[in-house]
């Protein structure tokens, strides 16, 4: 990467609400995650040069309880003092959790090996109060969740991702594997402003394709509604079956990126 002129690496975890933002990516004249933190560190180590790398991209108004990113800066953090400062002067909707450095001088964010895992939060029924609008989908219509736990499964292991994929091209490595894609009851997040009884989908791989798991989440949506059966699930995952591709793709805001693990 041609980081290594620079005295010091860390690794930062930090979490922000996506809703405001237009995913992590550096955009031009768009507000990013990305942005909002580079714009943070410049004024809190001011005059030292520094190079943020993030752990990967995320779509606009995607948040994340765990996001990490790989500082590269020409001088030594005392790293109580840096969450601290870097914290009163971040915006509201973006925190450092913790900060270490990194010994392993080959140590590379992007190219280390990790398992991720995404949430998506929904519920159904009703339309829900406005203020949760940034962390819970709501699904007007009613849905079938033993069904959509039982579809959820099919997704596990190793598969053909092809229709989950927005435009992918001859390069992309469509076979993936799902180590978990469960749906459970959300014991997360709660708020008197969150419907009654919501729910969290939670799938956890190596890597993801673009919108893979908003289109996964669709699809279960589709299938709640009774709109798919359990055999379309099974027939969107066979490359060889006629579907030509999954249309419903969920709403980004329902979507956290919950943690990552380094190998």
């Amino acid at each position: 990467m041609g980081d290594m002129n620079y005295k010091c690496a860390y690794l930062v975890n930090i979490q922000f609400l996506g809703f405001r933002f237009h995913g992590w990516q550096k955009q031009p004249n768009l507000k990013t995650v990305h942005w909002a933190i580079d714009k943070t560190l410049k004024f809190v180590s001011e005059g030292v040069r520094s190079k943020t790398v993030g752990v990967g991209r995320t779509d606009a108004k995607v948040s994340s309880t765990h996001y990490f990113l790989q500082l590269f800066i020409d001088e030594v953090i005392e790293t109580a003092t840096f969450i601290d400062v870097f914290n009163r002067n971040a915006p509201a909707d973006v925190r450092a959790i913790s900060v270490e450095k990194i010994t392993d001088a080959s140590f590379n964010i992007i190219q280390s090996p990790k398992i991720k895992e995404y949430r998506y939060y929904f519920s159904y029924g009703e339309k829900n109060h406005p203020y949760s609008a940034p962390f819970i989908t709501g699904v007007q219509a009613e849905l079938d969740i033993a069904l959509m736990e039982e579809g959820a499964r099919l997704f596990e292991g190793f598969h053909n991702f092809k229709r989950y994929c927005t435009k992918p091209t001859a390069e992309t490595k469509v076979e993936r594997t799902i180590i978990a894609c469960r749906i459970i009851e959300n014991s997360d997040f709660s708020a008197s402003f969150f419907p009654k009884n919501s729910y969290v989908l939670v799938v956890k791989g190596a890597g993801f394709l673009r919108n893979q798991i908003r289109l996964i989440m669709g699809a279960l949506f589709e299938l709640g509604k009774g709109t798919y059966d359990l055999d379309f699930i099974k027939d969107s995952l066979d490359p060889e079956s006629d579907i030509t591709f999954i249309k419903s793709i969920a709403p980004s805001s329902g979507l956290h990126l919950h943690h990552v693990e380094f190998g």
